[in-house]
């Protein structure tokens, strides 16, 4: 019995001629590791929290109390437990960011993917509704349409935050859509017969996922500083606690005046801390997208570590 031997160049060509398995999950980096970890205890605060403390709204008559084993975070001029109405804070502000992170995903996909990918009359349609969109001043419509309704929820605010915050999104979308649409492979799978929901959903969408994993991050930055900028000037969400309500009733309570810190240090440092790790999240998507940046970055980084005599030589052999 004879055995089949295999010629080693042969092998390793074959080796190399095999397709390699995408990544589906982005490298765990720096920012992202950190990113992640206090978005997850800041989700988990707000998703567990108010179902663990009482109710943010009972009043007491020991009013401006400071911290201690009773009141974690103080009480309020009207004696409410701070750590409670926090916790119901960060359930309401994260309420708002989801939704106006979804539909301003939604709304971006489908002016600007969707019309993109179209072209023709529906693209020339759909660029001129977003160009409108893009030239409304966002903060005075938010402000207008806040102004003229009395009751207002959480979701109002939301709705209203995503309304005038997709036009970017889609812009952006639009014209990586207007690059990808033409490349080969796409071009093959027109040639082959392919459908064109089957060509969007399957050889499209799946190269702008981290772009549209950045403009969501983004979407529920805005979102959150939008809505804490609203009812920091009053025009919030009524009868409901978030971050920005909490800074609201703190400045009508003159808790900066009183020097009652507890009352109005926690939701800005919330926010804050939130915003920095979303901003965290969103540049190392950043990076995935644009891999220049990622070497550039780490070009920029070996250079730190060099002493004067290794970056005058690597400047003269780059010359």
């Amino acid at each position: 019995m004879s055995t089949a031997t295999q010629d080693p160049a042969l092998a390793a060509a074959a080796a190399t001629t095999q397709p390699r398995r995408r990544r589906t999950l982005p490298p765990m980096t720096p920012k992202l590791g950190v990113g992640l970890a206090i978005t997850i205890v800041i989700v988990l605060f707000g998703t567990l929290g108010p179902l663990l403390v009482g109710s943010p709204s009972e009043v007491r008559n020991i009013g401006m109390t400071p911290p201690s084993s009773e009141f974690w975070l103080g009480t309020t001029q009207t004696g409410q437990d701070v750590f409670a109405q926090l916790a119901h804070a960060t359930r309401g502000s994260l309420l708002i960011g989801l939704v106006v992170g979804v539909l301003t995903l939604l709304l971006s996909s489908f002016f600007g993917v969707v019309g993109a990918f179209a072209g023709g009359w529906t693209d020339e349609a759909f660029s001129l509704f977003t160009n409108v969109m893009l030239v409304i001043p966002g903060l005075p419509l938010v402000i207008v349409i806040s102004s003229y309704v009395t009751q207002k929820s959480v979701w109002m605010v939301a709705i209203v935050l995503a309304i005038t915050s997709w036009a970017g999104s889609a812009r952006v979308l639009r014209g990586f859509t207007l690059s990808v649409r033409n490349r080969d492979y796409v071009l093959a799978s027109r040639v082959s017969g392919e459908s064109s929901w089957r060509i969007l959903t399957v050889e499209i969408l799946p190269n702008l996922v981290p772009l549209l994993a950045s403009q969501v991050v983004f979407a529920v930055i805005f979102g959150i500083l939008g809505e804490a900028g609203l009812s920091f000037l009053g025009l919030g969400a009524t009868g409901s606690f978030t971050w920005g309500t909490m800074l609201y009733y703190a400045q009508n309570g003159l808790a900066l005046r009183l020097g009652a810190w507890w009352w109005f240090v926690p939701p800005g440092l919330m926010l804050a801390v939130f915003g920095a790790a979303l901003a965290l999240i969103n540049f190392a998507i950043d990076g995935i997208i644009n891999p220049k940046l990622r070497d550039g970055t780490r070009e920029q980084r070996k250079r730190w570590r060099m002493t004067k005599e290794q970056l005058r030589e690597s400047e003269e052999e780059v010359q």
